[in-house]
């Protein structure tokens, strides 16, 4: 996307290669830190900065987030992968495109996120005997990465909940305490 602006407009793709290069950076920084929401969510706006440039009107993101969440503390990289499954696996085969939600909600000593895609969906069973396999690949792989690590964090009760049916979308809930020993920014 961003070489083909190179030619058409080139002021473009100077943004856009900029946006790659902050992406890029924040997607290398040190193994071991824990992003808050805040950090996540803007790392997620890069993303769908690069992903506006080649899918223009046909992606819409809606932002939901309560600010008592906003300084939740994440394992890093624990919600790009979500947004880009949802992109790419839900939106890009929908001639018209669609809307991604994210949504953070304050539920006592827990933070839920929610990401919904209103896209193509997929066969329930399969998503679980994907998410199931040890040998993750293709679509799943980040999902299956990003449950992996909730539960390592937390413990098994925080892994990722997927619901999808074909045509109607895919919601992946994730909760997190708000606060959990040895986790902080």
């Amino acid at each position: 996307t961003i070489a083909s602006f190179i030619r058409t407009d080139p002021a473009r793709a100077r943004e856009l290669l900029i946006e790659f290069a902050d992406f890029t950076r924040y997607s290398f920084r040190s193994a071991g830190e824990y992003p808050t929401l805040l950090d996540e969510l803007n790392n997620i706006e890069r993303y769908v900065r690069l992903e506006k440039a080649r899918f223009g009107n046909r992606l819409n993101i809606k932002l939901q987030i309560d600010q008592e969440v906003q300084n939740v503390v994440l394992p890093f990289l624990a919600l790009q992968p979500l947004v880009e499954n949802a992109v790419r696996h839900g939106l890009s085969g929908k001639p018209n495109g669609g809307t991604v939600t994210i949504r953070a909600e304050n539920a006592g000593s827990e933070c839920v996120i929610v990401v919904e895609d209103d896209g193509v969906g997929m066969d329930p069973a399969r998503l679980n005997e994907d998410l199931d396999d040890a040998h993750l690949s293709g679509a799943h792989v980040g999902l299956g990465n990003v449950d992996g690590r909730l539960r390592t964090v937390y413990g098994d009760e925080y892994g990722l909940v997927v619901e999808a049916a074909p045509g109607a979308g895919t919601k992946v809930v994730v909760r997190v305490p708000k606060f959990a020993p040895g986790v902080h920014a």
